[in-house]
């Protein structure tokens, strides 16, 4: 886990005390040198989201990680849930990342 991953951990933890937090660094899929920590997959399930839309979720947790989006964390994909939701979702989820289309991989 590189210096970036752990403070996502860190300032999510923090902020919106997950009761489970995954956090999958994809930097390597997209046009990065490697070890880069530019491109992340954020899956967090918390109280702090109940009543909230999905839209006011994702704003929590951009909030959180504000600083970090300002300094070099460049694409963040992420779902946002409930425990309850958690607990009806999670054995047949599916979160996938959308396909990197930008530098390089552009057809021009």
């Amino acid at each position: 886990m590189g210096p970036r991953e752990q403070r996502l951990h860190q300032l999510l933890e923090g902020a919106l005390a997950p009761s489970y937090l995954e956090i999958e660094n994809e930097s390597s899929q997209h046009s990065v040198p490697p070890g880069s920590e530019t491109h992340f997959k954020v899956l967090i399930v918390s109280d702090k989201f109940a009543g909230k839309s999905r839209i006011d979720r994702q704003r929590l947790v951009n909030e959180a990680l504000k600083q970090e989006l300002q300094s070099g964390l460049h694409a963040l994909t992420q779902r946002a849930l409930t425990p309850e939701e958690w607990d009806q979702q999670k054995s047949k989820m599916q979160f996938e990342s959308p396909e990197c289309m930008g530098g390089s991989k552009q057809s021009k």
